[in-house]
């Protein structure tokens, strides 16, 4: 995507979220005709039920309207609806889970339900613990290092997108991306190469 579609997109954007603050519920049609289908993804690769996911969206979209007051219409909206869909598939499989515990029959199903649940409560500590890793290695990388790694891994930019975005040639990007690269895998320890 080029700058100039970006930039027109948030313009878009801004104007839809300005028409909202001002009573106008067609700027909330322009949102979910615009992001809707991207929504729906992210929420479905978290919960893999349809429905769900579907409800899921529709609520990021009804709590996004309901509070769209306090959202500043210069910031972009896209990263703000994906963290709320996905703020709600998450708790949406936390609540299936302890819905799914309380409705199980019988000793030998809960047994089996508490082995499974230890092993992923582990997995998921052992994740989270390498998250809060890579996120204060994150911080120990100068600034440019940090941005093109947060753009390239978590907002899933193009070299030719964060180029733009940062000014700077492709080639500097991709240069900047193996060094960040290389820095944070010293410091996570992960640097296995041999000598």
């Amino acid at each position: 995507m080029s700058l100039s579609n970006k930039n027109d997109i948030l313009a878009e954007d801004k104007a839809a979220i300005l028409r909202l603050k001002n009573g106008d519920i067609g700027g909330l049609e322009s949102l979910i005709i615009r992001y809707q289908v991207k929504a729906l993804r992210a929420a479905f690769l978290i919960v893999h039920d349809e429905q769900l996911a579907e409800d899921i969206v529709q609520d990021a979209f009804i709590r996004i309207y309901q509070h769209i007051r306090g959202f500043d219409e210069n910031r972009p909206f896209e990263p703000y609806l994906m963290r709320s869909v996905v703020n709600l598939a998450i708790n949406a499989i936390q609540q299936r889970s302890q819905t799914t515990q309380l409705e199980g029959d019988g000793d030998q199903q809960h047994l089996e339900y508490l082995l499974s649940r230890a092993s992923s409560v582990e997995s998921q500590i052992e994740y989270y613990q390498l998250q809060d890793e890579i996120r204060s290695a994150l911080f120990k990388l100068p600034p440019r290092q940090r941005a093109v790694i947060i753009q390239r891994y978590y907002l899933d930019m193009s070299e030719r997108e964060m180029a733009s975005t940062l000014a700077a040639a492709p080639g500097t990007i991709k240069w900047w991306l193996h060094i960040a690269r290389e820095r944070l895998r010293v410091l996570l320890g992960t640097d296995r190469r041999e000598e």
